[in-house]
């Protein structure tokens, strides 16, 4: 899986099969930044997949997620990491989203995630989208990035509220891996 976030790693394995192992990028000794420089999700996770299985010659997934709020024209997007700055903090983040629907009735907003996979490179995208709304306020501990100010469609409690064995039956990234689950294990029927 090409991605050095750590929770990303635990929330994917927390969805896969025992007959599908991961492997993460510093499993396979790879150890620097994968450039993201794409104008879309899709751009982006496929840019990642295709960096690590051309220098590393290994099949790989990547993905790639962004928050789109309506009030906001569908940002922070793309750049949903690094929407405060480079530094990718999401307190940071989160305050930035707070401070500009501060006031702001419309707070429907969308996680949206596209996994990138290459197999004996052929390519295949697979997407997950969870519904929501944005809170007027961080609640939570579990989870990680906006979590704590997303509250999905016909819950009471946020993604960072919810267990991950909750979060994972509804989010975009478990719809997501679903998806690829469901297509691993058709070529893993037909070999």
């Amino acid at each position: 899986m090409a991605t050095q976030n750590k929770n990303k790693v635990k929330e994917i394995n927390a969805l896969l099969p025992a007959s599908i192992q991961v492997k993460t990028l510093e499993e396979i000794g790879c150890l620097e930044e994968i450039p993201e420089t794409q104008e879309t999700l899709e751009g982006n996770a496929f840019q990642k997949a295709l960096f690590v299985a051309d220098k590393y010659g290994v099949n790989c997934f990547a993905d790639d997620t962004g928050l789109e709020i309506d009030a906001l024209k569908g940002e922070p997007g793309v750049y949903s990491a690094r929407y405060a700055g480079p530094k990718k903090n999401a307190d940071d983040n989160m305050n930035l989203v707070l401070n500009k629907l501060e006031g702001v009735a419309d707070r429907k907003a969308r996680f949206r995630t596209v996994i990138a996979l290459i197999i004996d490179g052929v390519e295949t995208a697979f997407e997950g989208i969870a519904e929501g709304e944005i809170t007027k306020e961080k609640s939570g501990q579990e989870g990680f990035g906006y979590d704590p100010i997303f509250r999905p469609t016909g819950y009471a409690e946020t993604f960072s509220e919810l267990t991950m064995k909750e979060k994972n039956e509804i989010s975009h990234r478990g719809r997501a891996v679903k998806k690829l689950v469901e297509h691993l294990s058709k070529l893993q029927e037909k070999s």
